[in-house]
């Protein structure tokens, strides 16, 4: 709609916000008229107009079997649009139009905003099905009438209160009309079932639906003043009402189809069981950060102890050994802590990446710069615990073996992320400017077990492969190849 608008039209952006504010609110005027709706706006140099949005019902037929979006029609061929657009009111006129062997009404609505006409809804019911209408149907088709007069006078959509379409209730989830008053005028076999749920045991006809939904609500003190007003349709709101164990969402819409309120419109939808599900997996998700953060503390506890140990050991190979194992368990340690504040089993893994950099750069013999370049990405846990312990290993190789005591360096962590959607994959470049490979070394069968580790990891867990070979210029180069999955 904005490329359409900004093309063909004079509308200004306030005007086209005006627009979008309409159409995110137009599938309750569809479904309450069980028409199609189009809207056109006459093009920049007032000749012709173009179709810039479509809606249609879920309560009927359509009227229209393909996408109207975008086509342009000069003005005269459409009566009634050059009429409403012209004169500024609803247009009925006109015997209905035969479309494929069906029979459609239209009717055209001026759209209006501030005084102005922008544009014009074309409503299309299909004729085909008409039949004797019920009471259902009659309150649809009246509350249609009262918002489409509402558009036409520019009171509808209402400024700043753009809706949700997916999340707001609809006019078939449960539907009920009040007069001025407040009183219950007519109540959808759903809206029924959803006060029933709430603990209601007569029916909503002839009651104040205001002062029953507070009454059914638990006692919060001065939010039931505002439950009751909100269900009493006195201003466009939304909320949600608990009582007796049910949930339902209401959306009160007032009808001032000649600018005086004569009633309102309440949408209402059960939404009991997908509340007790969103708490299930509350629920969930914060178990399982809890047993992130304890498995956090218990590798931190056992870190201690190894490191109180090391402090014990007379032998210099012995205390080594156990400091090893306590940046090892350090490493996983980072994961459960970064899971725990997280809602899902999935971590950036660049902060992981740059903790680890940090913890390794302690041992360092020498003025020795660690630095990370590139982004590694969100993965998912399965994925970042072991590959921060091969991060740990093979950084802490470097560090140890590449540079002598007291020698200036630089290690080097370059993550590339890449492939397909479906086969995305993570390269992982070491790169140190030390003293180099010893002569006949042999990355896949030499090495100490730090590197016994790594290949177990990255070829046994993670499916990937490892390679260390001397640098271009000096060093070493230790590169990594790891499938990660897509990053969503």
């Amino acid at each position: 709609m904005n490329d359409l608008v900004r093309q063909h039209t004079a509308l200004s952006e306030s005007d086209l916000e005006w627009l979008h504010l309409l159409v995110s609110e137009w599938q309750l005027l569809s479904d309450l008229s069980f028409a199609d709706l189009v809207l056109w706006v006459p093009t920049l140099d007032g000749t012709r107009y173009v179709s810039v949005a479509q809606m249609r019902p879920n309560t009927g037929p359509t009227s229209y079997q393909d996408d109207m979006v975008g086509h342009l029609v000069p003005r005269g061929r459409r009566p009634l649009l050059d009429a409403a657009l012209d004169e500024g009111r609803i247009v009925r006129e006109g015997d209905p139009e035969w479309r494929e062997e069906v029979p459609v009404r239209v009717e055209s609505i001026p759209v209006r905003r501030e005084g102005r006409v922008l544009g014009v809804i074309a409503r299309n019911t299909n004729l085909l099905t008409v039949r004797t209408p019920s009471r259902l149907e009659l309150t649809y088709l009246q509350s249609a009438s009262d918002l489409a007069q509402m558009i036409a006078a520019g009171s509808f959509p209402f400024p700043g209160q753009q809706v949700d379409m997916d999340a707001s209730p609809r006019a078939g989830d449960g539907l009920i009309r009040l007069d001025a008053d407040g009183i219950v005028q007519y109540a959808s076999p759903n809206a029924l079932s959803a006060y029933h749920r709430l603990g209601l045991a007569s029916d909503l006809v002839g009651q104040h639906l205001g002062e029953l939904t507070a009454q059914l609500a638990p006692s919060r003190g001065p939010v039931d003043e505002a439950i009751a007003k909100l269900a009493s349709g006195y201003a466009p709101r939304e909320a949600e009402v608990e009582g007796n164990g049910g949930v339902i969402q209401l959306r009160a819409i007032p009808l001032k189809p000649k600018g005086t309120r004569i009633g309102s419109l309440v949408l209402l939808r059960d939404v009991t069981e997908l509340r007790r599900r969103e708490r299930e997996l509350i629920t969930k998700d914060a178990t399982i950060r809890e047993i992130h953060h304890r498995v956090k503390n218990n590798l931190q506890t056992v870190a201690a102890l190894l490191r109180l140990q090391a402090r014990r050991m007379d032998s210099d190979q012995g205390r080594e050994a156990l400091n090893e194992a306590v940046r090892r368990v350090g490493s996983i340690a980072i994961v459960h802590e970064t899971l725990s504040q997280n809602l899902d089993e999935r971590v950036e893994f660049d902060e992981i990446a740059d903790r680890v950099l940090a913890m390794v750069a302690e041992i360092s013999p020498g003025k020795v710069n660690c630095r990370r370049t590139g982004r590694f990405g969100i993965l998912d846990a399965e994925v970042a615990t072991p590959l921060s312990m091969v991060l740990t290993e093979v950084l802490q190789n470097a560090l140890e073996h590449a540079f002598a005591p007291g020698e200036q360096g630089s290690v080097e962590v370059a993550a590339l992320r890449g492939g397909t959607r479906e086969d995305s994959r993570l390269l992982i470049t070491v790169r140190d400017d030390g003293c180099g490979l010893p002569p006949g070394f042999d990355a896949q069968r030499t090495g100490n077990l730090g590197l016994q580790i790594v290949r177990t990891l990255v070829e046994g867990e993670l499916g990937g492969s490892f390679d260390m070979v001397p640098a271009p210029d000096r060093g070493t180069k230790v590169v990594l190849d790891i499938p990660v999955g897509a990053e969503k």
